[in-house]
């Protein structure tokens, strides 16, 4: 059957495996939980980074965590969805729009998979360098109340975070430059919005970041250049996915071209080496062969064995005999008839 080659310019429904993609998400995930836990610097110079940018902002009149939060604490029918909506849609809509892109938008995926990685450990540098104390954990005396912990009892979360009762030691409070609430936000509605082919997808590809950043300033989780810094960080991320991607995939390239070249001398060797116990094979066949003659003569002496006079064949040569010939031939020629002389009659 012949093989069609695709045509030039054609996409290919190129599906990754999940079983490569499972343990390269569940590494970069683990990588960035365990950065999260050791970026712990001091708690004054978390705080002292965490007013840095709050008097920055009253400054510039950008800080829009104080109206919200005071607005989610005076209105439980806001801040309880708004702490549910933090507790939980960070972990559920962001794997969900990537098995969503692995599944339906395979030649898609890639590129979106690798952005959001990157952007991930790009945000753990932030966590690193910059460790900073969220609104909620400032002194009373700068007016933000701590929504998860006024509401705690209508959810999971205890008092420390998002993170479930008797787990807030699993996680890093002053890990908060950027928001990567409102990164994974950012990309989620990008995949929705790029991909997504109607208009309900569309719609939610523009609300869930809008709703997210004004939730995590809401609840006193974030700044408002946290959410802009997690905004950074994506566009940064962006920009470096397709170059990450054609370096790795040069990379293999290479490594697979390698592995090809290799296999030739590879087979000729073991080629070379299964000749010799193939002729060796051989030899020990012959030897058995003429064994087997061997004993089979000495066995039955009427099985052609020839006495030291006789050559190869049966057939005699000059000045070579069969036994008894001498003794037959003389008989015949005491009865044959004398040159001339007249046969006898019959």
């Amino acid at each position: 059957m012949p093989h069609t080659a695709p045509r030039t310019g054609t996409p290919q429904r190129t599906q990754p495996r999940w079983w490569a993609e499972l343990p390269l998400i569940a590494m970069v995930y683990v990588a960035y939980s365990a950065g999260r836990l050791l970026a712990r610097g001091s708690v004054s110079s978390a705080v002292d980074h965490g007013l840095g940018i709050l008097e920055f902002e009253q400054a510039l009149h950008i800080d829009f965590e104080t109206p919200l939060n005071d607005l989610f604490t005076k209105h439980a029918s806001l801040g309880i969805p708004a702490d549910f909506a933090y507790a939980s849609l960070h972990y559920i809509v962001t794997p969900a729009i990537l098995v969503w892109l692995w599944k339906r938008r395979p030649t898609q995926y890639r590129v979106m998979r690798t952005w959001l990685m990157l952007s991930t450990l790009i945000g753990l540098i932030g966590f690193i360098t910059l460790p900073t104390c969220p609104p909620r954990l400032l002194d009373a005396s700068h007016g933000f109340v701590d929504t998860m912990a006024q509401y705690g009892s209508y959810g999971w979360w205890g008092g420390e975070a998002s993170a479930p009762r008797g787990l807030g030691g699993l996680t890093n409070q002053y890990a908060a430059m950027p928001s990567l609430h409102v990164g994974w936000s950012l990309w989620c509605g990008i995949a929705l919005y790029r991909h997504g082919r109607s208009g309900w997808a569309k719609a939610a590809g523009v609300a869930y970041p809008l709703l997210t950043t004004i939730i995590v300033m809401g609840t006193a989780n974030h700044y408002f250049l946290d959410a802009a810094a997690g905004a950074a960080v994506m566009g940064l991320g962006f920009l470096l996915a397709r170059p990450a991607l054609r370096l790795t995939d040069r990379v293999w390239a290479r490594f697979t071209a390698r592995r090809t070249n290799a296999a030739p001398a590879d087979a000729g060797l073991g080629a070379a080496a299964g000749a010799e116990p193939a002729a060796a094979d051989l030899v020990a066949a012959d030897a058995a062969r003429a064994e087997l003659v061997a004993a089979d003569a000495a066995a039955d002496p009427d099985l052609g064995v020839r006495a030291p006079g006789v050559s190869g064949g049966c057939e005699t040569s000059a000045g070579e005999h069969i036994p008894q010939q001498s003794t037959r031939d003389a008989d015949r020629n005491a009865t044959a008839p004398a040159d001339g002389a007249p046969a006898a009659a019959r």
